[in-house]
């Protein structure tokens, strides 16, 4: 199963979701549908968990990362997981609905305790390393 995230960087801080069927924060993202790249993907995700307050352009999408893991949902189902990064300044507001409880801004003071295996062991490192967050 392909599945992709987005990184949004704002004040050296990562955006990440809380979904409420969840019980940690990870990546704007989901699965890739027939049919889709994973660019696409990633832009419908972001239009989807995002709500249509968020505004953001859809040519600054860069692919950063592809690795393959065990869905933390199941521990069984394998994926391939695509990461974005926006290179651009996230505007408007974020929207909250039936799957999306809460968003967070997240630096490393907060710890990794509330983080999914994806955004604790491949994006948190990433974005640590490259000094994109704090």
């Amino acid at each position: 199963m392909n599945v992709v995230g987005t990184i949004f960087i704002k004040d050296e801080k990562l955006l990440i979701n809380k979904p409420r069927k969840r019980t940690t924060y990870q990546m704007i993202g989901g699965r890739v549908e027939d049919g889709e790249t994973p660019l696409e993907a990633a832009i419908r995700e972001c239009h989807e968990e995002l709500g249509r307050n968020a505004i953001f352009d859809e040519d600054k999408f860069e692919l950063v990362m592809n690795f393959d893991e065990i869905a933390t949902s199941d521990g069984i189902t394998k994926i391939n997981f695509f990461v974005f990064k926006y290179n651009g300044k996230l505007e408007g507001t974020l929207s909250l609905s039936e799957e999306i409880e809460k968003f967070l801004w997240y630096d490393s003071t907060l710890g990794a305790d509330i983080l999914s295996n994806t955004l604790k062991h491949e994006v948190v490192p990433y974005c640590l390393e490259r000094k994109l967050i704090k």
